[in-house]
C-alpha cells in the first residue's frame, strides 16, 4: 500500500514485483494519489499494473488526513505493507486487529519523524504507540531498526532495507563528463587549477541551514581566499544566497539535471550540506565527493550511512566548527583521499539493487512466519 506512488519508487516497485515472482510470490501494488498541496511538486509516477484507488483527504488544523480505500482483492493477501503514517486513517482497522484474521501486517517507515518539531508531541507518542502493532517491520535503515527494537519490537522480526534510489543514471552521466568540460565550469566561476570547490545541491528551505554554510563559507576565504562556493539548487531559502549583494567566492546556479548535475559533482572536492540531509548522501557516495554536515540538523533516517571521518564529516551546529573541519580536511591530501575512497566504497553498498533484495527477503521470511501474537 503506498497513498501515492512518487516517480523514484517505480523502479523499486518494477524490480521487486520480479524479484517476488522468482521467489514464488506475486506482489500487488496499490496506491492512491497526492494531495492537492503535494500534486504542486508534480513528482507523481506510474505503472501500468498498479491498482489505483481514489483517496479521501480532509484537511484538519492545517494538516492532511487520510482514507485510502482498499481493493476487495486485498482481502486474499496473506501481508499487506503499510506506509508507517499517522495521518492514514484506513491503517487503523488493520492494525487494531479488524482486518482478516489469516492476513499479516507490516509497517514500512522510518520509526519515528526525523523532521518533527515536536518529537515528544502527541503525534510522535501516537506513532510511537503503535510501533509494535504489526507482524513485520521494513525499516529504512538501522536508525530506524533501533527506534523499533528499543520499543520492544522482536529483532527477528525487523527487515532493514537501507533505503537507496537507482542511482546508475547519475555514475553514468559523471563517467561521461570529460575533463575538459570540468575545467571549464572551474573556469567559468574564476576558480583557479588547484583551488578547493564547494557544492551544494538540492533544494533550498529552512531546514537545509544555508545561513550557516554561508557563514561558515565567509571563515573558509578568510583562510583559503581561492576557496569557490557553488550552490545547485531552487525553493523558499533562495533569498539567504541574495541577501548581503553578491560574494565573489559564492556562485548560485538555479535547478541543474543529469550531465549538468553530475558536471558540478565532478568540479567540486567537497558535498557541503550542513543541514537535513536524506537520500542525496547516495550522491556523494557515487561522486566520491565527501559530504560535510552537522550532527545536530533534522537529519532522515539515511544519515545513518554517513560515519563521521570514514566516508564524510559530521560537524558540530555550528559556524566556526564547520569551517575547521572543512578547512582541515582540505589540508590534509591523505585523508581526503581515504575518506573519497570509503564514500566510493560506500555507494556499492547502499544499491537499489540490494534494497530490492532485501525487501523481498523479508516478505518471503514474514510468510513464512506466523501471525505475531502480542501480549
Amino acid at each position: 500500500m503506498q497513498y501515492r506512488l512518487l516517480h523514484y519508487r517505480t523502479e523499486l516497485f518494477e524490480r521487486l514485483r520480479a524479484a517476488c515472482s522468482a521467489a514464488g510470490v506475486e506482489l500487488m501494488l496499490v496506491h492512491g494519489q497526492a494531495t492537492p498541496i503535494e500534486a504542486i511538486r508534480k513528482d507523481t509516477g506510474h505503472l501500468p499494473w498498479a491498482k489505483v484507488v481514489k483517496n479521501l483527504c480532509f484537511r484538519v488544523a492545517g494538516r492532511d488526513i487520510l482514507w485510502q480505500p482498499l481493493p476487495k482483492a486485498v482481502n486474499a493477501c496473506e501481508l499487506v505493507v503499510f506506509m508507517q503514517e499517522s495521518r492514514l486513517l484506513s491503517n487503523y482497522p488493520w492494525l487494531f486487529g479488524l482486518g482478516p484474521q489469516k492476513t499479516r501486517v507490516a509497517f514500512w517507515g522510518h520509526g519515528r519523524n526525523f523532521q518533527s518539531d515536536a518529537p515528544n508531541g502527541w503525534r510522535e507518542r501516537w506513532k510511537r504507540r503503535n510501533l509494535t502493532a504489526v507482524d513485520w517491520w521494513f525499516a529504512y535503515t538501522q536508525m530506524s531498526a533501533d527506534i523499533v527494537a528499543e520499543a520492544g519490537y522482536p529483532n527477528d522480526r525487523i527487515t532493514v532495507l537501507n533505503n537507496a534510489i537507482d542511482n546508475s543514471t547519475f555514475s553514468a552521466d559523471l563517467g561521461s563528463v570529460t575533463d575538459a568540460e570540468v575545467a571549464a565550469l572551474r573556469a567559468s566561476i574564476d576558480a583557479e587549477p588547484e583551488a578547493p570547490v564547494g557544492l551544494y545541491c538540492g533544494s533550498l528551505y529552512p531546514d537545509k541551514r544555508l545561513e550557516l554554510l554561508l557563514q561558515a563559507c565567509e571563515r573558509l576565504v578568510e583562510r583559503l581566499p581561492a576557496f569557490k562556493l557553488v550552490i545547485v539548487g531552487d525553493g523558499p531559502s533562495r533569498a539567504v544566497l541574495e541577501a548581503g549583494g553578491p560574494k565573489p567566492w559564492l556562485h548560485w546556479l538555479g535547478v541543474k539535471r543529469g550531465r549538468d548535475k553530475a558536471a558540478w559533482f565532478r568540479a567540486a572536492q567537497l558535498y557541503l550540506s550542513p543541514g537535513a540531509v536524506g537520500l542525496h548522501v547516495l550522491d556523494s557516495f557515487v561522486a566520491g565527493t565527501p559530504m560535510v554536515t552537522t550532527a545536530d540538523a533534522l537529519h532522515g533516517p539515511e544519515i545513518a550511512y554517513l560515519r563521521n571521518g570514514h566516508n564524510g564529516l559530521i560537524t558540530a551546529g555550528d559556524a566556526g566548527s564547520y569551517a575547521e573541519a572543512v578547512l582541515s580536511l582540505l589540508q590534509d591530501p591523505n585523508r581526503f583521499a581515504q575518506i573519497q575512497r570509503n564514500a566510493l566504497i560506500s555507494a556499492q553498498q547502499f544499491t537499489l539493487d540490494q534494497m530490492v533484495q532485501r525487501f523481498c527477503d523479508g516478505i518471503v521470511a514474514c510468510l513464512k512466519q506466523p501471525r505475531l501474537k502480542r501480549s
